[in-house]
């Protein structure tokens, strides 16, 4: 399988270890790491767009999205959280094959820093998505 892992650059404190995770899960299921591509975008109110061009590109079979958007005292996490979130589900359901969510929306850093973890859990869902897409593409 060939993965792409969309990965935002702010809180990368949080980010670049859910990336990490998310390689060492995809290794243990048998991806090599040639087989992974991380393309990193500013924040994450430009995953959408980048995993578009990924999901079009036809290149990929599963695409994930990873991010952290920590609430502040404004308004701003509300708009970031909400693109992000609905941009990638926008893209998930028009691609061919799965797009992953895995953007941490938390209250405070405590928060992100207990769901790094996740990174591994977001790689096995996309490995299991496009396992199941393939398998739905042959019933069709």
């Amino acid at each position: 399988m060939k993965v792409a892992i969309v990965a935002a650059r702010f809180n990368a404190f949080i980010v670049e270890p859910l990336v990490e995770k998310a390689r060492a899960a995809l290794r243990e299921r048998g991806v090599a790491d040639e087989d992974v591509f991380v393309a990193e975008v500013p924040g994450a109110f430009e995953i959408p767009a980048v995993a578009r061009r990924l999901a079009d590109a036809g290149r990929f079979d599963a695409i994930i999205c990873v991010g952290c958007v920590i609430r502040g005292a404004t308004s701003h996490y509300d708009f970031v959280a909400g693109h992000a979130a609905y941009g990638v589900g926008e893209v998930a359901m028009k691609a061919k094959v799965p797009v992953i969510f895995g953007v941490l929306t938390v209250e405070n850093v405590e928060q992100a820093i207990e769901r790094v973890g996740h990174g591994a859990d977001f790689a096995r869902a996309a490995l299991d998505m496009a396992s199941l897409y393939r398998e739905l593409d042959a019933r069709s």
